[in-house]
């Protein structure tokens, strides 16, 4: 890591978002396997099915499927959005809380959304909470960068991830910049 955070430089903490935590989890869920100009174009027309482009649960709920399909997206991805939508709404992901839960009670609330694993819900810590300790383990962008800076055979495995990144506790999502900006 020494020799990365050299080449690297210095560490530019993340930008976090500036919408509300619901509507980052739908444009993350828009833009799922997606390149991100088709995305950004899909993520725009939905937002503005929106009243001052405030996209909210309430308001998800009420538009109809052949409006969201319009807009371009994918059967699939209305009804991962209504699941959202819904489980919002009726406080079963409980977004207020947030920002006093801890991250593995917030990944568990976040991945009962149809559309929303544990990566989405780790990049919503990260990117969305600023949390300094998310290690996603799944990311092959992560798996990839500690294959190259730890000479392994082979890309990490998830468990390489975890066992490697416990020494960067509680920095890991500091160390993951590191290791993502080693790759550009």
């Amino acid at each position: 890591m020494a020799r990365m955070i050299k080449q690297v430089g210095a560490y530019r903490p993340m930008k976090r978002l500036g919408r509300s935590h619901f509507h980052d989890l739908v444009r993350s869920i828009v833009f799922q396997q997606l390149s991100g100009k088709a995305a950004g174009t899909i993520h725009g027309r939905v937002v503005a099915l929106f009243p001052r482009r405030h996209v909210d649960p309430h308001r998800l709920m009420q538009l109809s499927d052949e409006s969201l399909r319009a807009a371009g997206l994918s059967r699939q991805k209305v009804s991962y959005l209504r699941d959202l939508a819904h489980k919002v709404h009726t406080g079963a992901v409980p977004l207020q809380r947030v920002r006093t839960m801890d991250d593995e009670a917030i990944i568990a609330h976040l991945i009962q959304v149809k559309g929303v694993g544990r990566w989405t819900a780790q990049m919503f810590l990260m990117f969305r909470l600023g949390r300094p300790n998310v290690l996603p383990e799944l990311d092959l962008g992560i798996q990839n960068a500690i294959e190259r800076a730890y000479g392994l055979r082979k890309r990490a495995t998830p468990d390489d991830v975890r066992r490697i990144g416990e020494a960067w506790a509680p920095y890991r999502s500091i160390a993951c910049w590191y290791l993502w900006r080693s790759l550009d």
